[in-house]
């Protein structure tokens, strides 16, 4: 799946002579962590998150300044702080630097900024001829877990023949276990009868019988998993997961 899948297209934005004031109302009533700023173009300007309303001289809560520190400090950093604690309008708080993504880019790449850039949403833009990122949606992460619910069913779909259900879960289960490298479980090892996947024999560790679990939850038509396997310890009794 690709970002325009599942990105939400009509965006709420703000311009950057809105007052900080209407942001702060816009993001309680809407429930937003953040708002695009774009300009009159619909090009992407820069964002104002919750983050950036923290360090308001209304609320009293500054960034307190060390003073041995600001002797060290850029006349540009202290005069762009005092305007962020300041500033009445988006233009003064909003971070001009902004994570985007393309619409053409796989779930993959959208997770990875979430994860890299500790991010919860992603603007999508697309390249004007000048350069410029006009912004056409934003993905966020409420978008990915709603994807997913649509994506894995609820409950495993009632079948006719149980016995052949039993055989291909078993030869599906078996297969994606041989693709991994965590674990070298045997065929004998592994049982299937109307739709519960027994599990068996040694493991090297906890970690490997929780995602043997989890490999086998995610074949479709499994019921039920029940884990016999043990951990075996050389020289000590086994430990019964």
């Amino acid at each position: 799946m690709q970002a325009r899948d599942i990105m939400h297209r009509d965006v709420v934005t703000v311009t950057p002579e809105t007052p900080l004031g209407a942001i702060a109302g816009l993001l309680v009533e809407k429930r937003f962590g953040a708002v695009p700023v774009t300009d009159g173009t619909g090009t992407l300007v820069g964002i104002v998150s919750e983050a950036d309303l923290l360090h308001r001289a209304e609320l009293g809560t500054e960034r307190r300044r060390n003073r041995w520190l600001d002797a060290f400090a850029s006349i540009e950093t202290l005069a762009n702080s005092y305007r962020s604690a300041h500033g009445q309008l988006a233009r003064d708080v909003m971070a001009r630097s902004v994570v985007t993504a393309g619409p053409d880019a796989p779930l993959t790449e959208i997770v990875e900024l979430m994860e890299q850039r500790r991010i919860r949403r992603v603007p999508i833009v697309e390249a004007g001829p000048d350069g410029s990122e006009r912004l056409i949606g934003i993905v966020t992460r409420g978008d990915l877990v709603r994807a997913l619910a649509t994506l894995v069913p609820a409950a495993p779909a009632p079948t006719a023949d149980r016995d052949l259900t039993d055989r291909r879960i078993r030869d599906m289960l078996l297969a994606e276990l041989a693709r991994q490298p965590w674990t070298d479980k045997a065929e004998g090892n592994v049982t299937v009868l109307d739709g519960v996947v027994h599990l068996w024999g040694s493991v090297t560790n906890e970690a490997e019988a929780r995602a043997l679990v989890t490999a086998a939850e995610g074949i479709p038509g499994v019921v039920a998993v029940r884990n016999h396997t043990f951990v075996a310890y050389w020289g000590a009794d086994p430990i019964m997961l």
